[in-house]
């Protein structure tokens, strides 16, 4: 079965299909040894790892790309690609539906706002008019419908910050309208606001959460519940980015304050040295190597 296939089925079952966040292959690849079903590219993860800046629209589209392709590759689920605004008006954005789909995505997010776009929890976001927008999704509705009908849309809307609940709910049905398969409110606030827009919307939405991170804006709520709502995917974005994150500036803090410089006996820190090579896969790499490269050659190389 496609990919799209898997995922359209999954999030049209509207059980709060759990979509992590990655910021690179090795991201993706953790997320999919953990047992999740897909993954969503974090835009935000992309920025802070790529480019070591904030999400504001700084990641050039042909990197976006290039980065995307590279995780799609590393997973054997399927992976959501992050397009930001669509990359400019709605012909842009139709040659990037077409790309995107190229590459072997499985779905992707495009969203509202102007150009250049921010974080959806960040202040200052601004947004496009709707009919703008629907004229975007339906040029990308119009490539994913010749190439595979199966690709998911999602249609994140940012008007929440801007102008409420309401509009956010008459976006997204407009937005499905015009050809979109899901449909995300980017910074909604509670359970109640959730439930509302599930009873409303005439389509699947998707819910962001995270836990722990100062200045998200959305409640924290257990897939549980957005499953028996009938959310029809759940995304976790920041969170790769941000354990990675925490956990590099705890190790080399402790690795500077070290008296000796080094830290003797402390393998907490880190997977040992044999089980990350087998985990990006080494030993498949020697079994090429011996099955395709001289005998002699091997002898030398390995004696």
């Amino acid at each position: 079965m496609k990919k799209t296939t898997i995922l359209r089925k999954a999030i049209m079952e509207r059980r709060a299909l759990v979509a992590p966040g990655c910021h690179d292959a090795l991201s993706a690849k953790i997320i999919e040894n953990c047992g999740f079903e897909a993954i969503q590219v974090s835009g935000f993860g992309l920025a802070g790892s790529f480019l070591a800046k904030p999400d504001v629209g700084l990641v050039q589209m042909k990197d976006i790309l290039d980065l995307t392709w590279n995780i799609v590759q590393a997973v054997n689920i399927p992976v959501m690609a992050d397009v930001d605004t669509g990359g400019g008006n709605a012909i842009n954005a139709a040659w990037v539906t077409e790309r995107v789909i190229t590459i072997g995505a499985a779905g992707m997010n495009i969203e509202d706002q102007v150009f250049p776009k921010r974080c959806g929890h960040m202040a200052g976001k601004e947004v496009i008019p709707a009919e703008e927008m629907v004229g975007k999704i339906k040029a990308c509705a119009e490539i994913r419908n010749r190439l595979d009908p199966d690709f998911i849309i999602n249609a994140r809307t940012d008007v929440f910050a801007v102008a409420g609940l309401e509009e956010a709910i008459r976006r997204c049905n407009l937005y499905l309208e015009a050809g979109a398969d899901l449909v995300f409110i980017d910074g909604i606030k509670s359970k109640i606001d959730i439930e509302r827009a599930v009873k409303e919307i005439k389509g699947p939405l998707s819910v962001n959460l995270m836990d722990g991170v100062t200045g998200v804006k959305t409640e924290l709520i257990p897939v549980t519940e957005l499953a028996k709502m009938g959310v029809g995917r759940v995304s976790i974005p920041v969170a790769s980015i941000m354990v990675m994150h925490k956990a590099l500036t705890e190790f080399f803090t402790a690795l500077k304050n070290s008296a000796s410089g080094i830290l003797p006996g402390e393998t907490h820190w880190i997977t040992t040295f044999e089980e990350y090579t087998t985990f990006v896969g080494l030993k498949d790499y020697r079994k090429l190597e011996e099955k395709y490269l001289p005998q002699d050659r091997l002898e030398n190389k390995y004696k």
